[in-house]
């Protein structure tokens, strides 16, 4: 990783912790994005210049690293915060220009020797998974910004031309709603078929009809005139039962009929006169 090492090396008299040598490392990544370091804390001052290397005082805050970059383009600056938790290190890079924020938490004992901090070659572990996860984390979500609202403004330049075989809409109102058009039902098998029962229930997408609901109108046995579309008086209105729907009377049809008669179930000892 050409660069790193120098870097280190300037540093190596500063460092005292393994979260040094990290945020060391995710410095150089920035910068070998394009990117350059303008100094600590948050705000700048007007005399700041772009370097490759870390500012004086990097690491005066064991706790909170703060430190600001620019791109080589001047387009982009970038807000960088590490805060040290017990074994880990949450780093937060924010643009500053579109406030996008991106996080990455990494544990200092899987990629940092913290007993080899003044030699490069042993101090991290797994440095090209290290390296991967920044890239993944921090580096390619801020950069692929720019590259996302590049490519959707020239996407919304592109006129949608219509299909070929699409037809032309001769409606204008917002509110038109296309006709429904009617699906013939299919013929109703013979009740007498010695395959017909159930053949709704084993294949409900066939035109097969028959299942194990008995449809008393559609049977295909005599019947009696009776249509419960028309209503049951006093007990069914009119409408209720859709035309040719599947209807189980649910009690007896007419007027006039017998009601319960209070002495054909008498309770027990009904004619005991100490009761």
């Amino acid at each position: 990783m050409a660069g790193l090492e120098l870097l280190y090396h300037s540093v190596v008299r500063d460092l005292v912790s393994p979260q040094d040598a990290l945020v060391c490392f995710v410095h150089w990544e920035l910068v070998r994005a394009g990117y350059k370091c303008l100094g600590t804390g948050d705000q700048g001052s007007t005399d700041e210049k772009k370097k490759e290397l870390l500012p004086v005082g990097w690491n005066g805050n064991q706790e909170l690293y703060t430190l600001r970059y620019r791109s080589d383009n001047n387009q982009k600056e970038l807000l960088l915060k590490a805060i040290s938790v017990d074994a880990s290190l949450i780093i937060n890079v924010m643009n500053c220009q579109s406030e996008q924020v991106v996080d990455l938490t990494v544990h200092l004992d899987d990629y940092i020797s913290s007993d080899h901090l003044q030699q490069y070659d042993r101090v991290f572990k797994k440095k090209d998974e290290l390296r991967h996860l920044v890239e993944s984390v921090i580096i390619s979500p801020l950069d692929g910004m720019k590259q996302r609202t590049a490519g959707g403004s020239q996407r919304e330049k592109k006129s949608v031309q219509p299909a070929p075989s699409a037809q032309p809409r001769t409606d204008t109102s917002p509110l038109y709603i296309p006709p429904s058009i009617p699906q013939r039902q299919s013929p109703w098998s013979d009740p007498m078929a010695p395959f017909a029962t159930g053949g709704d229930d084993l294949d409900p997408f066939s035109d097969r009809r028959g299942g194990m609901i008995v449809d008393p109108l559609r049977s295909g046995l005599p019947r009696s005139g009776f249509d419960p579309s028309s209503g049951i008086p006093g007990q069914l209105p009119p409408g209720s039962v859709p035309p040719g729907a599947r209807f189980d009377p649910f009690g007896p049809i007419g007027r006039g009929r017998a009601g319960p008669d209070p002495d054909h179930l008498p309770p027990p000892g009904y004619d005991d006169l100490f009761m």
